[in-house]
């Protein structure tokens, strides 16, 4: 796995970045990617209607941001798009799509991910540091340790993760939950839900775990002119890559 800070690249699959109109972490998740972790990425316009140049290997990532203006409620809309059918399909074929913020809301609207996301608890909007820790395996969090906590950006108004009882419980016995929200200390509490996200739940994937979504942004916190690069933890593991030295 990739050190933050060293001068080191991951050797990786392609990745497509979703952009729909009203998106403002799309290029963010391409920097992230791209400059950081040095791989083959380029932006993939909402109109268009098939990725079959795409392998099952590659990664498609749907960013943050207000898609269509996050008219009716956040994703709704994007749900609906020319490119979301290519992307369920991909999904469907065992292809990885990670969204993230307003992407994760976006597949749980195309129903890729089980429940929805709520207006937060409070009815505001949230833009801070949070804390997170892993809570189960997957090719996503599979290289963190087991009681790592990560510092990462969340900035978002509806963030509370719900589902109705009979998917919540799936979630648990299928470990489908990645990332819960923490304290510093790594203590999962209700003072650490920023939001009120069931089971403090910050991150979930899908019963194949090939989907994933989460709402903190790992792609706001990769460079160490921000001071924090914890978010390439999270994004450098995906696909269980294989760090190696590229000259």
């Amino acid at each position: 796995m990739i050190v933050p800070g060293e001068d080191q690249k991951i050797k990786l699959m392609k990745f497509g970045v979703v952009v729909f109109p009203g998106s403002n972490c799309d290029q963010d998740m391409f920097y992230a990617f791209d400059q950081i972790l040095g791989q083959p990425t380029e932006y993939l316009w909402h109109k268009r209607e098939e990725l079959n140049d795409y392998e099952k290997d590659d990664v498609i990532l749907v960013p943050g941001g207000f898609s269509y203006g996050d008219y009716l409620r956040a994703g709704a809309i994007a749900r609906f798009s020319p490119i979301m059918k290519s992307v369920i399909q991909f999904a469907e074929r065992g292809g990885k799509v990670l969204g993230v913020c307003n992407g994760f809301q976006i597949l749980c609207e195309t129903g890729l991910l089980p429940g929805t996301l709520l207006r937060n608890r409070h009815q505001k909007f949230i833009s801070k540091n949070v804390f997170i820790k892993k809570n189960s395996d997957s090719l996503l969090t599979g290289e963190l340790d087991e009681n790592e906590v990560l510092k990462i950006p969340i900035a978002h108004a509806e963030g509370r993760y719900f589902a109705k009882e009979k998917e919540l419980q799936d979630l648990v016995d299928n470990n489908q939950i990645l990332f819960q929200y923490c304290d510093k200390k790594g203590q999962i509490t209700e003072e650490a839900n920023p939001n009120g996200s069931l089971l403090n739940i910050a991150g979930i994937c899908n019963k194949n775990g090939n989907v994933f979504g989460m709402m903190p942004h790992p792609e706001r916190a990769v460079d160490p002119a921000l001071f924090n690069e914890d978010g390439v933890k999270i994004l450098a593991a995906l696909g269980h890559a294989k760090q190696q030295q590229l000259s």
